[in-house]
């Protein structure tokens, strides 16, 4: 997980992850060919929770949601809009370390949003994911381009592959570049 001083910070959240958010980057379209209901699925680096919400919709009653951060601010951000909702029970706020996701829930699919480029070992962070997966299990990656050039991209696609990740697609997301990957099925 990345540094202190290398995350975006709770201040920040409100121009990027407001009301216009779900209308931008959809949840549903994004995560829908992946995600159904009764599912369990991670997102990482959840911040104020936009698809953490979106995920909480798909998986539906029966489904669970780890809405993870390393910041406390961003859980409580995230906590406050799902209530507000009426998603709380299918979310389960979880702090993460600042090396490690630290979760032992096993995924179904798991959503890392504009947030690689911030982890100080992405190899690690990709393995993590990879470990908690079930096989079959799908691992979304956006990241934004104004941070993240092709090539940083492609080294972590790369990683990825190396790890075992099998690449299912690359998706067309605004500002980003985006791609799913997919653990195989054994």
């Amino acid at each position: 997980m990345p540094e202190e001083n290398h995350i975006c910070q709770p201040s920040a959240v409100k121009w990027f992850d407001n009301f216009l958010r779900p209308w931008v980057h959809k949840p549903a379209k994004l995560f829908g060919p992946y995600v159904r209901p009764g599912m369990t699925v991670l997102d990482v680096g959840c911040g104020a929770g936009w698809a953490t919400l979106g995920l909480a919709r798909l998986v539906g009653p029966e489904g669970r949601v780890i809405a993870a951060d390393l910041q406390p601010a961003m859980l409580n951000m995230t906590r406050n809009r799902a209530a507000r909702l009426g998603l709380s029970r299918r979310i389960v706020r979880h702090k993460t370390e600042p090396d490690r996701i630290g979760t032992e829930y096993r995924i179904d699919f798991a959503n890392a949003f504009w947030m690689v480029h911030e982890t100080p070992d992405q190899q690690a962070f990709l393995q993590e994911i990879y470990d908690l997966l079930e096989p079959g299990g799908h691992l979304f990656i956006a990241e934004p381009k104004g941070h993240v050039s092709q090539q940083a991209f492609e080294s972590t696609t790369t990683q990825a592959q190396a790890i075992g990740y099998k690449i299912q697609s690359h998706r067309k997301v605004f500002l980003s570049r985006a791609v799913v990957l997919q653990k195989p099925k054994d």
